[in-house]
């Protein structure tokens, strides 16, 4: 089993056509030649990412899914300028190459850009790393560190201060993730409304500094270095970055976090080994990046409710595509399932909550 990424074959229905994309990215990269083979990483739910092997070098392309999309979701311009500016600060971003606003060359917008080849962990700690538990955590630790590091950079400095509106970020948050929620309503999916008054309740005010924003900080959107799996040398996934409230960026990556003690169902849901023996468990990762955000964290329950309620968001609006049939990728199938769970969660972070 190769540790690094592998693609694999195109799922059905998502294909590229080679003899469109090949000349076009030709028309823009003047040192191609031959003809790419294409693949698709396994990877996500939600955006499209095609392997292009070149003879000379390598590809990543992108491209939203097909079906209904959220109108403010799947924005390949924000990502691909996101790319080449937030480099500047945070140099863990991959080089971007071409951006196609043109959706009739392969029926929707795409970015190409360069391909970072390392490992990036799935559902469970490859058996081939043989970390101890020690290790592990030092790499739960490494990814937090990163996370810490881009909460602190210089947004106006890499030319993002237009990026976002940190004021009323917060508010904001709540109000657009309740509306996108009930806009992708199906007749089987949980109301959730217990949960939406408790967080339009207890709502904080915005962080007092605000911060690149990544909204999507998985282990999987992170990419290790293949001769030193401890370190991270890429980050992926920014078309939904912005400027706002780190904590609330905070909430969304522990709403990924399934730990070792959660129940059999919260299990089932786990696409990162942050149950593997050495990962720190949800408090400690607060407490860890308080300490190194040089912070106070008195409750990370209003975050945490938010982040589980946007990843329910985000997971009705896929299932909102499969109930459609406007995909047909059958994992989407049990995602109604997974949005139920999450209402649960949220209800019993709210019944045990101070707030």
């Amino acid at each position: 089993m190769a540790l690094t990424d592998q693609s694999t074959s195109i799922r059905a229905g998502e294909e590229l056509d080679v003899a469109v994309i090949d000349p076009y990215l030709k028309a823009h990269i003047s040192t191609l030649s031959g003809t790419p083979k294409i693949s698709q990483f396994p990877g996500g739910a939600s955006n499209l990412t095609y392997l292009l092997e070149y003879p000379e070098q390598e590809f990543v392309l992108r491209r939203p899914p097909f079906g209904h999309r959220a109108k403010s979701a799947h924005d390949m311009g924000r990502e691909y300028r996101i790319l080449n500016q937030l480099n500047a600060g945070f140099p863990y971003c991959p080089k971007a190459y071409v951006h196609c606003t043109d959706e009739s060359v392969i029926g929707a917008e795409f970015y190409v850009m360069q391909r970072v080849n390392g490992i990036i962990l799935r559902s469970d700690m490859p058996t081939e790393l043989n970390f101890s538990p020690a290790q592990t955590r030092a790499l739960c630790q490494s990814f937090i560190d990163k996370l810490v590091e881009l909460h602190n950079v210089d947004y106006q400095a890499c030319g993002l201060g237009d990026l976002g509106k940190p004021e009323g970020y917060v508010q904001r948050q709540i109000g657009g993730w309740i509306d996108r929620y009930e806009k992708a309503l199906t007749p089987d999916a949980p109301l959730w409304e217990p949960v939406k008054a408790w967080l339009k309740d207890k709502m904080p005010a915005d962080h007092p500094k605000s911060a690149i924003v990544h909204n999507d900080y998985r282990f999987d959107n992170v990419i290790l270095d293949p001769k030193d799996p401890s370190q991270i040398i890429g980050v992926l996934d920014w078309e939904l970055t912005t400027i706002g409230d780190p904590l609330m960026d905070l909430g969304n990556t522990l709403a990924y976090w399934i730990e070792a003690s959660d129940p059999a169902p919260v299990q089932m849901m786990r696409r990162q080994p942050s149950n593997a023996a050495g990962m720190l468990t949800r408090q400690e990762f607060v407490d860890y990046y308080a300490e190194r955000a040089g912070i106070q964290i008195a409750s990370i329950d209003f975050y945490y409710t938010y982040g589980l309620f946007r990843l329910a968001g985000i997971v009705q609006q896929i299932y909102y595509r499969y109930y459609h049939g406007q995909t047909q990728d059958k994992r989407f199938a049990q995602f109604i399932h997974m949005n139920k769970l999450l209402e649960q969660m949220c209800l019993q972070v709210i019944a045990k909550s101070q707030l």
